[in-house]
C-alpha cells in the first residue's frame, strides 16, 4: 500500500478570507510545504495558470502539483456551458500530472458569505439531487475522457454538505463521479466519517485531512454563524491537532484499498496557527497513522 502526502496552500493564503495571509507570497507557501515534508501542492489563487509558468516553480521546491479546487456551477449551468468553463483547468492539470479536478458546487453556495449563517445553506430535494447527478455524470465523464478525474467535494455551505446529500448524490451518478473524503468537513457536518467510508468507500478517489477542534464547534451559533465565522474562530486545524481518530479512518482507507495522496488542507489564521509549524505537526501525525494503517509513503516525502 502506497501513499502520497499533499498540502493545500489556504494555510498559507485564504482566497475567501484575504486578511488571512494575504500578502504572503507563493514563494513562501511552497517553500515550508516541500521543508515540512510534503512532496505535492494543491493549488489557489496565487498559482499561476498556464504550465510553462507552473511547473518550474513547483520543480525549483521538488514538488508536483497533486490537485486543486474548481468552482463548479453545474447545479444551475447547462453541460456545454460548464465544460466550456473547466476545460482550461483540466488543460492546465492535464499538464501538470495532477491526480484529479476537485469539484466543489458553488451554484447558491455560503460558504463564502460571511454574511449568511451557517442553517441558511442551499438544499435540495431527493428528485433535485437525482436530476443534478445525472448531469454530473455526464460532466464527470467529460473530465475523465480529458485524463483529469473528478472528484466531488462535499462541503460545508453547499448544496451537497451533510450524510443524506452525499448518499443521495453518490445512488444518483455514475462511476465517472469520484468522491473526495474531507475529514473535516463531514464531522464539521455532524456525520461520521467512518460511515462513508463504509458505504461509499470504492467511490474514494482524493483524500483531504483536516481536523476539528471540538470545542470550537459546539461553541458556533448556527443561526448567526456563517462558516467563514467557524474558520475565524479556529474550527479548523491540521491532523493530531484536534478531535479526529486519523488512525481510524487510514486504517479503513486501508483496508478498502484506498492508494493515493492524503492531502492536508486547514484553514487557519496564520498569524495564530504558522503555517509551517502546523504544517510539520500535520506531516508527522499522518505519516504515524499512515505507517499503523500499513501504508509506505511513495519516493519524495521526507523523513
Amino acid at each position: 500500500m502506497q501513499a502520497r502526502l499533499g498540502i493545500a496552500p489556504i494555510a498559507w493564503s485564504n482566497d475567501d478570507l484575504p486578511q488571512l495571509g494575504g500578502d504572503t507570497p507563493l514563494s513562501v507557501c511552497l517553500a515550508e510545504s516541500r521543508q515540512a515534508g510534503f512532496s505535492g501542492v494543491e493549488t489557489g489563487g496565487k498559482f499561476p495558470l498556464t504550465s510553462g509558468e507552473l511547473l518550474p516553480q513547483l520543480a525549483e521546491y521538488q514538488l508536483q502539483l497533486v490537485s486543486g479546487w474548481y468552482s463548479g456551477t453545474l447545479l444551475d449551468n447547462d453541460i456545454a456551458s460548464e465544460i466550456q468553463k473547466v476545460t482550461p483547468q483540466l488543460q492546465l492539470f492535464k499538464e501538470c500530472g495532477a491526480a484529479c479536478l476537485v469539484y466543489g458546487e458553488t451554484a447558491g453556495t455560503i460558504q463564502n458569505q460571511q454574511h449568511i449563517p451557517l442553517s441558511r445553506r442551499r438544499r435540495l430535494s431527493d428528485e433535485e439531487i437525482a436530476l443534478y447527478g445525472a448531469r454530473l455524470t455526464e460532466f464527470a465523464r467529460y473530465c475523465e475522457d480529458f485524463g483529469v478525474p473528478l472528484a466531488f467535494h462535499h462541503h460545508m455551505g453547499t448544496a451537497i454538505e451533510d450524510e443524506r446529500d452525499i448518499d443521495l448524490l453518490m445512488a444518483a451518478t455514475g462511476p465517472e463521479v469520484g468522491l473526495l473524503f474531507d475529514s473535516g468537513h463531514l464531522v464539521f457536518a455532524g456525520v461520521d466519517p467512518l460511515s462513508i467510508l463504509k458505504k461509499h468507500g470504492r467511490r474514494i478517489n482524493h483524500v483531504h485531512t483536516k481536523d476539528i477542534r471540538a470545542d470550537v464547534r459546539a461553541s458556533l451559533d448556527w443561526d448567526r454563524d456563517s462558516f467563514l465565522d467557524a474558520v475565524l474562530k479556529g474550527v479548523y486545524t491540521v491532523p493530531g491537532d484536534g478531535c479526529i481518530n486519523f488512525d481510524a479512518l487510514i486504517a479503513e482507507l486501508a483496508t478498502i484499498g484506498y492508494q493515493g495522496w492524503f492531502v492536508v488542507e486547514a484553514e487557519q489564521d496564520p498569524a495564530l496557527a504558522p503555517p509551517l509549524e502546523y504544517a510539520i505537526i500535520g506531516f508527522n501525525s499522518l505519516k504515524k497513522s499512515l505507517n499503523a494503517a500499513g501504508y509506505q509513503l511513495r519516493n519524495g516525502e521526507n523523513a
